[in-house]
């Protein structure tokens, strides 16, 4: 009952009003559910623990499931977890279907969010048992895995590796010691740009530019005063673009699959959204019965991508709890939130401070409520953003991908450079054929994976301890291999494919 006390209306007002914030700020591009916390942060010490973490939470459950609107109607990942909901969401709304993808895409990330709320509930003792137990190697091969998802996203198997192969590149630039703290020694980069690439590019401006930029550019060449009716993304009217929960019919292994995926890469410190919804699309790709229109509007999917994305927000929580380490960069704002109130998260936060532990169960399910609530039934609204025509629109977005990189990291001019080098790469990139997924999964990844190696290889001196060191690597060997050869496999068949359509 004194639970029940601490549930007033204020609580659920600042719960709801943190998740109708968040998607805003979700929902354009430049903005994340990261610096929506961070801007609100302060606001936490005169609201009170409880009051604060309502808030707090709303906006985290918010700023990731808004990353889906320009994600779905304008290619822009919103947040970096929801890269591959581009990948299908928006051939859909290309085609008209925007809101039926939206609108899958929201009931996608309900359930994501609230298996990952049971999870963390009912399992967050066990699972930071388990969770502690991942070494640096685990955590490499774990990358290793999201990283063969280059080879089975691609059209071209080659291209595809050659993509992700310049990603990688790019993300090993600066100091090449940076696993250690840094040893102020540089790599891949000319001298005069050694006061800014100490710690490489900052992922958001390359995300911003690469997705945002170079995606007006392109639209841009096509004439911006083009035909709203042909050239614009339409949310999408009629029969055939209407949703029904008959579309997720035979794909509820999927749904729950990809939940529980995004909630245990969640838990994993450091690994990262964009990881967790890799893994899930990929494993997907691998499993289902009919994989051949992923990648071009196809709903599983976007089912695949953003029940993961949802998801990460228990499962990043429970490091944070239990062992006081964030799980990505929001969970690292919200230590912020308990150190005002002198609160010290960690393996006692949960036994010694219970009624906010109950306190933040109820926020984070009843945000993921109002989440669902707001974008399902009010997402026409929410997307009135894009539906300003483009040349109205384009330079509210530069405008708006410009101040977003410039505060990303407090007014570091050298993000808003990043900003434009990437986005015309990424126009670039797509001229000459050469495919801008895998590139950005290899950025992601690549600085990730050669931490992890170098500190695997500290602790032990050999390579053998990849192979030797816990049946969990074995386990992690096997789905590589697995992943490896269906990548090859259907390379060949769509190689085989390709011929018969040129002699027949």
């Amino acid at each position: 009952m004194e639970i029940l006390s601490l549930l007033d209306v204020t609580f659920f007002l600042l719960t709801a009003l943190g998740a109708l914030v968040g998607i805003v700020f979700g929902a354009i591009p430049g903005m994340t559910a990261t610096m929506a916390v961070a801007v609100c942060l302060p606001l936490t010490y005169a609201l009170g623990l409880n009051h604060g973490l309502a808030l707090l939470l709303g906006l985290y459950v918010g700023g990731i499931s808004g990353g889906m609107v320009p994600a779905v109607l304008l290619n822009i990942p919103g947040t970096p977890s929801s890269i591959t909901t581009t990948f299908d969401g928006y051939p859909m709304a290309r085609r008209g279907e925007g809101e039926r993808a939206l609108k899958i895409s929201v009931v996608a990330s309900l359930v994501g969010g609230l298996i990952s709320a049971a999870v963390l509930f009912l399992f967050a003792p066990l699972l930071a048992d388990f969770s502690i137990k991942f070494s640096y190697i685990e955590k490499f091969l774990i990358i290793l895995l999201a990283l063969t998802v280059i080879a089975s996203l691609s059209n071209n198997m080659l291209v595809g590796i050659f993509s992700g192969v310049i990603g990688i590149w790019l993300s090993l630039i600066g100091d090449y010691s940076i696993s250690d703290g840094g040893n102020g020694k540089t790599r891949l980069m000319f001298d005069f740009m050694e006061p800014y690439l100490f710690e490489g590019f900052s992922l958001l401006p390359v995300l911003i530019g690469i997705f945002g930029i170079s995606t007006i550019l392109l639209e841009a060449e096509k004439g911006v005063k083009s035909d709203l009716t042909d050239e614009r993304v339409k949310i999408g009217q009629g029969a055939g673009a209407s949703f029904s929960l008959a579309l997720f019919k035979g794909r509820l292994t999927n749904l729950v699959r990809s939940s529980f995926i995004g909630t245990f890469v969640g838990m994993l410190p450091g690994v990262g959204g964009s990881a967790a919804s890799v893994l899930a699309y990929t494993q997907e790709k691998n499993l289902a019965r009919d994989s051949s229109q992923m990648g071009k509007g196809a709903p599983q999917g976007l089912i695949a991508s953003e029940s993961a994305n949802n998801a990460l927000t228990g499962g990043a929580l429970i490091p944070l709890l239990s062992l006081g380490i964030p799980g990505d960069s929001t969970t690292a704002v919200l230590i912020g939130a308990f150190t005002l109130q002198g609160i010290q998260v960690g393996p006692l936060f949960i036994p010694e401070n219970a009624e906010t532990w109950y306190v933040m169960m109820a926020a984070l399910v009843f945000a993921n409520f109002v989440m669902f609530f707001l974008m399902f039934y009010a997402i026409k609204y929410i997307a009135k953003v894009v539906m300003v025509p483009k040349h109205i629109l384009f330079p509210i977005i530069v405008m708006m991908c410009v101040v977003g990189a410039y505060a990303i990291n407090y007014g570091i001019m050298f993000d808003v450079w990043t900003l434009l080098i990437f986005g015309v790469l990424g126009y670039l990139i797509q001229k000459v054929g050469l495919e801008v997924a895998p590139l950005i999964i290899g950025f992601i990844l690549g600085s990730q994976a050669e931490v992890y190696f170098v500190k695997s290889l500290e602790s032990a001196g050999t390579l053998t301890i990849f192979f030797t060191k816990s049946p969990i690597a074995v386990v992690l060997w096997l789905l590589i291999l697995a992943s490896v050869a269906f990548s090859i496999t259907m390379s060949l068949k769509n190689r085989a494919k390709h011929r018969q359509e040129l002699l027949g």
